[in-house]
């Protein structure tokens, strides 16, 4: 009887807080933010005010349910950008998602190294957390608005693309922090294996999918989706089980199916940006009840966060980004929309939640730290991206249903 009333107790929290959640992304659409600015926040004042929610969930908890959210969130995007799309964007979105990602979090770290004042691992931890940008927050922005030319294309494409690479590029750290007389060939070969093993997980289990979808009709038309995120799960879980990247997995898994007709199609696509929504609530929420607001204040982490956001969003991704587009097709406009739309998220603080859990030194200033440079991304660069859209000449209209 006791097992059964704390299991409705949990089901009481659990279904409450992800109500509550529903209702702040509406607060968060009238009040033109980001939904996930306003999580965040709330989800890290309740935990400072209610001591047994900065405690219902642990580091490894969270983690868990923000892989799940990313599963779906990647599979979704990687279908909505589609194989006919990213074909005619596949150079930026490569470009971006690689050298871009490695050289934000190379200038990152200098610059953590020589503003903060914090060792050289520490910086190249913080540096990993802060180069991907985030799918969750990415779709949220763009979702139901039509970004012509290439730009949405590019932005949703490195958004997807360059979380598998930094997730690889972060554990590689992790591995070179906690590892005596340990090289950066830790962290090279570690990212060549992850990405390597993903992308042909991707490839086989998207053949799969495909031919499963032609050639083996379900009975009811309500299995699909269910199916589809089945085969999903295994996608990512047989990319992990072989050490490699189950984010990529996926996400070329989504690329190569998205584009595909057949006969449930619509309701597959129903289900699953239903369940992304699900899953970019409550990764949000998980999140932001492990945020310490009180610990960051006293450290003194604010004005450090906001040092590197300002320095992320203004100097480091202007020229690493800005600098990789410059060969590209695409109008001055697009290239400043797209500089500067590179929105952070759940990613980063996922990713510096590996250097508490890898008990990393100073993993708790890098949570906080991290925390910091993504609210400012998400709140102050996500409310701003429709006026800088029409200030650069990018057209984002709201599509058709």
């Amino acid at each position: 009887m006791n097992d059964l009333l704390e299991f409705g107790k949990l089901v009481l929290v659990v279904s409450s807080g992800l109500s509550l959640a529903i209702a702040i992304r509406v607060v968060a659409g009238r009040l033109a933010i980001p939904t996930a600015g306003l999580l965040l926040v709330v989800a890290a004042v309740a935990s400072d005010l209610v001591d047994r929610l900065a405690t219902i969930l642990s580091f490894e908890d969270v983690q868990r349910i923000a892989t799940l959210a990313l599963v779906v969130i990647l599979f979704e995007g990687g279908s909505e950008i589609g194989l006919r799309r990213f074909r005619r964007a596949a150079l930026p979105i490569v470009t971006l998602g690689v050298l871009g990602t490695f050289g934000t979090a190379a200038l990152v770290a200098v610059a953590a190294h020589l503003v903060l004042d914090l060792s050289w691992i520490v910086s190249g931890l913080i540096g990993a957390a802060l180069a991907p940008t985030d799918p969750a927050v990415t779709f949220s922005v763009l979702a139901g608005k039509d970004v012509r030319g290439r730009s949405g294309t590019v932005l949703e494409g490195e958004s997807g693309f360059n979380d598998p690479v930094g997730i690889a590029l972060m554990v590689g750290m992790v591995e070179l922090a906690t590892t005596d007389g340990g090289s950066f060939s830790i962290v090279v070969s570690e990212f060549l294996l992850e990405m390597g093993v993903g992308l042909i997980v991707g490839l086989a289990g998207a053949l799969v999918l495909v031919w499963l979808l032609r050639r083996a009709p379900l009975p009811d038309r309500t299995l699909y989706p269910i199916a589809v995120m089945l085969a999903v799960g295994a996608i990512y879980g047989a990319a992990a089980v072989a050490h490699g990247s189950g984010f990529l997995a996926v996400f070329v898994a989504g690329i190569l199916v998205g584009d595909l007709h057949y006969a449930e199609r619509s309701v597959v696509r129903s289900f699953n940006s239903a369940l992304s929504d699900l899953g970019e609530l409550a990764a949000f929420v998980a999140l932001g009840l492990t945020i310490d607001l009180a610990f960051i204040g006293d450290e003194g982490l604010w004005w450090r966060g906001l040092v590197l956001a300002l320095l992320l969003g203004f100097v480091v991704r202007p020229l690493v980004v800005g600098t990789l587009l410059v060969p590209m097709r695409l109008t001055w406009g697009e290239r400043g929309f797209i500089v500067w739309s590179g929105l952070k998220g759940a990613v980063p603080i996922l990713l510096a939640s590996l250097a508490v859990v890898g008990a990393t030194d100073y993993s708790a200033q890098i949570y906080g730290i991290v925390f910091v440079v993504v609210l400012f991304s998400v709140v102050v660069q996500g409310s701003l991206v429709p006026t800088v859209a029409t200030r650069l000449g990018v057209p984002l209209d709201v599509e058709d249903p």
